[in-house]
């Protein structure tokens, strides 16, 4: 033991000799600084910008929950993408049939399972002030991030339509007058392999750069034994694998206090196995995985080897002027994608009308599609002012501007290829502000008036289709009371109304039917909440409870003996709450928990849709004209409990802040409904995941050496299903075991 742990006090003198200056602290350690000066005892203050300027987290009358650089670096060892954030906040949910691409997000049970590439959400994603309102930029992977926050409800005030559940906010680490950076290497089972880092600092006096880069990859690792059956010799190491490289280059200039540029420039490109359907795995009746699933195999015999291709690139340019008592701050931004993927969506092999049969299990026919991105172009522009003081009233007031074009192309290979244009454009003006009527009671409220226009174009179609257009003027509002109880407890109240905007779905078209589309989705909020700080600031505790009233769901209705994906509007309502803890039970032991309870339910009478096309148990009533009645079922993909827990234990090893340590993360989710029927097969329950990390910190925490697993347990949880034909589903990540070392400069 003495001679390893040389060994590994030489790699971190090694490692600590290329970081250069100065250790980066680790955020749950060290104590904060406060703005007096004084030494912050216990947990940091948290510093959010939901409410779009610098605020204490626990004066935001917002359900907020941040995700600390240090968990989410942990969660995301594995080479793990977006969807890895599912669970690990109270509320928060995602997952994705379209792979590493395209990931659908839920927050308190609300969000849209519909596949389609133009398919739109009720979760916005904001990547530094942007949004990213395509599902493939939802995708752009997570890389040298400052900042995470998870906003819980409405949104529509501040961040527009298409935030009635929330949003996911993302901050990049921006250029600064110091120079720093990192390194990160990680390699685990099948090939994984992950390295990410940044490097930036001045140029001139005025002038900042950061360059971000992000590799990772993965070998094939599953076998094709469905070949067989059609004569061939079984294929090794055929699936599973993927290539994503990303990278991001910000420039600010800052000549004075009262003017300043940030450019941002950043691009991926992603290969790999587009997401793998695996027929037969449910039993009749039953949702447990059957003799039918291997993780390490499938049986294709179509899909042209499930390939995944995107690559999507932007930039955008932020100014902001001081024009004395208020700050004017223009966002310019452009997006742009392509890409495609191709699955063997019965998820077997043959089928059973051919000599050889089918495996596994029966299919009536096969599937074989692929679905591209051509073309897509997103401009946003935002122009807002602000005030720029400490008083008792402070506001802001805005001018916002979208508008993108997405060609999506969908070829099912048994007839002509089929591609549909999307436009939309829309605009904006918002003004908010927040009011101090005393000491302790602070009012905050705001107002957006927002248009929005959508047009559908079948550009090469199987028949004739007749242009679709849809349009809708909203107003989105939001008021909210914070009462500070004391200098560490703020209870809040909040009233809020979001939408989402008009949609068409089009992906029928390749099928030989017609489009649909959805009036606008509204959802009005209500909820309360308490932020506190206790035991001199060493426990954070903050829970909300809420209710929602929804008007125009926006649903898919997908699969069924038609294979259908089609947009239908209904009510519905939500109840529930969510909690979050963070307790530094010593110096050396810190740990925090999370969980949220939502009870859905569609409210909108005698509302019936078409269950599985077959061999399914669907529980709900059926009507004469053979579909499932749907009126008092849960939201589809909406766990009712989400919960996750973290510790992390540290042992000083000397007095040069040099120590080991050991950090756990454990989330799952209770029961959750995958389609809008419910049936025996088509629902989770008790689906958890967890990670371990042990490592070595020397060089006061510049130099980080670690052993890690993510999905300990190697958990086969079911994530999804298709159902037009035969018990299909798709699970989640294998269990990934691998070492990793970051050097912070």
């Amino acid at each position: 033991m003495a001679q390893n742990h040389k060994l590994i006090r030489i790699s971190c003198g090694i490692a600590a000799a290329l970081s250069g200056v100065s250790a980066l602290a680790l955020a749950t350690a060290s104590p904060a600084m406060a703005q007096d000066g004084d030494v912050r005892a216990g947990l940091d203050e948290i510093t959010v910008t939901a409410q779009r300027r610098e605020e204490n987290q626990q004066d935001v009358p917002i359900s907020i929950t941040t995700l600390p650089e240090e968990r989410l670096a942990a969660i995301l060892a594995g080479a793990d993408d977006i969807r890895a954030l599912a669970t690990r906040v109270p509320g928060l949910y995602a997952e994705s049939s379209n792979g590493r691409v395209a990931p659908r997000f839920y927050i308190r049970g609300l969000g849209n399972t519909d596949f389609d590439l133009a398919a739109s959400q009720p979760v916005s994603i904001i990547m530094d002030e942007v949004v990213m309102e395509n599902v493939v930029l939802k995708s752009f992977p997570l890389f040298d991030i400052a900042a995470v926050e998870v906003l819980r409800g409405p949104q529509g005030t501040l961040f527009g339509r298409n935030t009635p559940a929330g949003i996911v906010k993302f901050d990049t680490a921006k250029p600064s007058d110091e120079q720093s950076g990192y390194l990160s290497a990680t390699y685990g089972t099948y090939n994984t392999a992950k390295v990410e880092g940044a490097i930036g600092g001045p140029l001139t006096d005025s002038l900042a750069y950061r360059v971000s880069m992000l590799y990772q990859r993965r070998s094939d690792w599953i076998d094709n034994v469905g070949v067989i059956q059609n004569g061939f010799n079984q294929i090794d190491d055929a699936y599973g694998g993927f290539e994503d490289l990303a990278g991001r280059f910000q420039l600010e200039f800052a000549p004075g206090e009262n003017f300043s540029t940030l450019l941002n420039f950043h691009g991926r490109s992603l290969d790999g196995t587009s997401e793998l359907f695996r027929a037969n795995i449910f039993t009749a009746g039953s949702n447990d995985l059957n003799g039918n699933f291997d993780r390490d195999q499938v049986f294709y015999d179509e899909g042209g080897g499930n390939k995944q291709h995107y690559s999507n690139y932007g930039g955008s340019a932020k100014i902001a002027i001081g024009l004395g008592a208020v700050t004017l701050t223009s966002i310019t931004a452009y997006e742009t994608a392509n890409g495609k993927s191709r699955g063997d969506i019965d998820g077997g092999s043959g089928a059973a009308f051919l000599p050889d049969g089918s495996f596994p299990g029966f299919i009536p026919f096969n599937s074989d599609t692929q679905d591209s991105i051509d073309d897509l172009d997103q401009f946003t522009q935002e122009v807002r002012l602000a005030s720029d003081y400490a008083a008792a009233f402070n506001w802001q007031a805005g001018f916002f501007y979208f508008d993108s074009d997405l060609t999506v192309t969908t070829n099912p290979f048994f007839a002509p290829a089929s591609t549909v244009r999307h436009d939309n454009q829309s605009w904006a003006v918002f003004a908010q502000g927040s009011l101090a009527l005393s000491e302790r009671v602070t009012f905050t409220g705001g107002v957006r008036y927002t248009e929005d226009d959508k047009d559908l174009t079948a550009v090469a179609a199987n028949f004739p289709v007749a242009p679709v257009s849809v349009s809708d003027e909203k107003i989105s509002w939001d008021a909210a009371l914070t009462l500070a109880a004391s200098d560490d407890v703020n209870f809040y109240a909040r009233i809020a109304r979001g939408f989402r905007a008009p949609t068409i779905q089009a992906r029928d078209v390749a099928f030989f039917g017609a489009p649909t589309s959805a009036t606008s989705e509204t959802v009005l909020s209500y909820e309360a909440g308490i932020k506190s700080e206790l035991f001199n600031n060493r426990m954070r505790f903050n829970a909300a409870g809420f209710f929602y009233d929804a008007n125009d769901l926006q649903f898919s209705a997908i699969g069924g003996l038609g294979n259908f994906n089609q947009l239908v509007n209904a009510d519905g309502e939500a109840w529930g709450f969510e909690a979050d803890l963070e307790w530094l039970m010593s110096d050396n032991f810190l740990i925090t928990g999370g969980v949220s309870y939502n009870d859905t339910e569609i409210t909108e009478p005698g509302l019936a849709v078409a269950p599985c096309g077959g061999g399914c148990t669907v529980l709900d009533t059926i009507d004469l004209n053979g579909n499932a009645v749907i009126t008092g079922n849960p939201f589809p993909q909406a766990p009712k409990w989400t919960w996750n827990v973290t510790a992390r234990l540290s042992l000083p090893v000397d007095g040069n802040g040099n120590e080991l340590y050991a950090f756990t993360d454990w989330a799952g989710q209770g029961r959750t409904n995958l389609f809008l029927y419910e049936s025996a097969e088509f629902n989770t329950s008790g689906n958890v995941e967890g990670g371990l990390r042990l490592g070595y910190l020397c060089h006061d925490g510049k130099v980080d050496l670690a052993l890690f697993a993510r999905n300990i347990l190697d958990a086969e949880n079911v994530k999804g299903a298709i159902d037009f034909n035969n018990l299909t589903g798709f699970v989640n990540e294998p269990r990934i075991f691998g070492v990793s070392a970051t050097v912070n400069f």
